[in-house]
């Protein structure tokens, strides 16, 4: 891929743009006036901006194809946008580049009660397919905390998980059959309805892909009957590293439960005051677990998981008595981001996973690094599979706080990979933990995933400048934005 060219190169680029895209998108399809294309200069990593040369609504796979095409024969980066919800940079927009948008292939096109399915285009949200089937007694699992507004194919790009992913699985596990199409516009049916398939795992593969093999516009998905009942039990502890080693006790123990959140005492104080969940004030973590299942099983589970939250410390332990109740609950834990804004002008959410034994040990070096960076840090995450999502609190307006963020938020995400974690579980690698992939992989694995990549995007058109790191060496003291990157994304603005 040739690098940015000056304005004028970029505009007769364009223009020619336009107008090979017009044989086959109308004029509303098309987006191209700076002032219009605001909306599209970010995700949710909202302090690095960059506005795209144009954005493309196509509405149907045909037009996917040719607006492939069309950016292929031209040379031109293609940067894949679901619902811009995105939390590491993934759909940042290249100034020489299209934003594809799949927000109009929002239809659920078929269900399969028999065979416990359900087919959407990439743009139906993730609580729109749990919507789409929720009468007939079944549901969709993974349950990202901005599931009212994310994308199914964001999700898929994304590898989502949510607060019940340690029982059902990520996106990968519910995704049973997609059609792409690739970087030269060549449409492609993978899986199916099945629950195995012959040959390479290949949905395994574009799971997870950040959108730098292939652009989902069908996904074939598993549903679930609605289990029997669902009940949330809320445990108080003395620290947030207590709260951790009870999670470990309980998997120790046998039980797999729906869904384990810890929220410490920066995250409990701002939720209750945006929702008011009922969570109590003044405490220094709590953790919130559901089971689920048949009624006497689920019964059984209850009072043994009581005995243990008793037995590793707990001072105080609440059940959810009605459905309202376990519902007030959730909705606490997933209003945890947005209530941030009550306690800081601005957040930088992490997104390290690491092995349940080591939560209280990784929990207590957080604090120890807050302490040394003098930023806040709120912590609130997956329990149960080690997904911690610390919440770097700090204020752009303050010369210099961005940077002590990003070098934070850095040293967290080494933290996980030292101790045998990975440095994202959900959110994705894109542009913000880009350099740090060094720290966890070595120039071998790198090469192998990159001639992957070639040799489903050969004239690397898909999302380039994401995921592959410029530099092939661990970054010391910093985030991966301040560390090369800067001839790909010439324009990128930092707030």
């Amino acid at each position: 891929m040739n690098l940015p060219e000056p304005d004028e190169s970029r505009f007769a680029r364009r223009s020619a743009l336009v107008a090979l895209l017009r044989k086959d998108l109308r004029d509303d399809q098309i987006i191209h006036h700076s002032e219009d294309l605001v909306a599209y200069e970010c995700d949710a990593l909202s302090a690095y901006r960059q506005r795209p040369m144009l954005v493309t609504l196509p509405d149907n796979t045909a037009q996917v194809s040719a607006v492939l095409k069309a950016c292929s024969a031209l040379d031109i980066p293609i940067v894949p946008w679901g619902a811009g919800t995105g939390l590491s940079g993934g759909a940042l927009p290249r100034p020489d580049g299209v934003v594809l948008s799949t927000a109009r292939l929002n239809q659920v096109l078929d269900i399969d009660l028999e065979n416990r399915t359900v087919t959407v285009q990439p743009g139906v949200t993730n609580r729109g397919v749990t919507d789409a089937v929720e009468a007939h007694g079944f549901y969709y699992a993974p349950d990202p905390s901005s599931q009212i507004a994310c994308s199914i194919g964001g999700n898929i790009a994304e590898n989502s998980g949510g607060v019940h992913c340690l029982k059902y699985g990520t996106t990968t596990n519910n995704v049973l059959g997609l059609e792409v199409v690739l970087a030269d516009g060549e449409v492609v049916r993978i899986g199916g309805k099945g629950m195995d398939q012959a040959g390479y795992d290949l949905l395994g593969l574009l799971t997870g892909s950040e959108g730098l093999l292939a652009i989902t516009t069908e996904a074939t998905l598993r549903i679930l009957p609605r289990p029997e009942v669902a009940r949330a039990m809320m445990a108080v502890f003395d620290s947030v590293e207590a709260a951790g080693a009870a999670v470990a006790e309980i998997i120790a123990a046998g039980m797999v439960p729906a869904g384990m959140e810890i929220m410490d005492q920066l995250s409990i104080e701002a939720v209750e005051g945006f929702v008011g969940a009922g969570y109590p004030l003044g405490v220094a973590a709590l953790l919130l677990v559901e089971l689920d299942g048949p009624r006497s099983e689920v019964e059984h589970q209850l009072g043994v998981l009581q005995g243990l939250l008793q037995a590793a410390g707990a001072t105080e332990i609440r059940r959810a008595e009605t459905e309202e109740e376990r519902l007030k609950l959730w909705a606490g834990r997933k209003a945890a981001f947005p209530a941030m804004g009550r306690v800081s002008p601005d957040y930088y959410c992490m997104d390290g996973t690491i092995p349940r034994g080591q939560l209280p040990h990784v929990l207590g070096r957080i604090g120890e690094l807050s302490q040394s960076y003098g930023l806040r840090v709120a912590n609130v995450f997956h329990a149960g599979d080690g997904n911690l999502h610390p919440l770097v609190l700090y204020d752009s307006n303050r010369e210099g706080d961005l940077e002590k963020a990003e070098a934070l938020g850095a040293e967290i995400l080494k933290l996980c990979v030292e101790v045998g974690g990975v440095l994202s579980g959900e959110h994705g690698v894109g542009i913000e933990k880009r350099d740090l992939m060094p720290c966890m992989f070595g120039d071998e694995d790198l090469d192998a995933q990159e001639r992957i990549k070639a040799g489903f995007d050969e004239g690397q058109v898909l999302n380039p400048g994401k995921v592959y790191p410029v530099l092939r060496r661990c970054v010391e003291g910093g985030a991966m934005h301040v560390h090369g990157g800067e001839e790909q994304f010439p324009d990128l603005e930092r707030f």
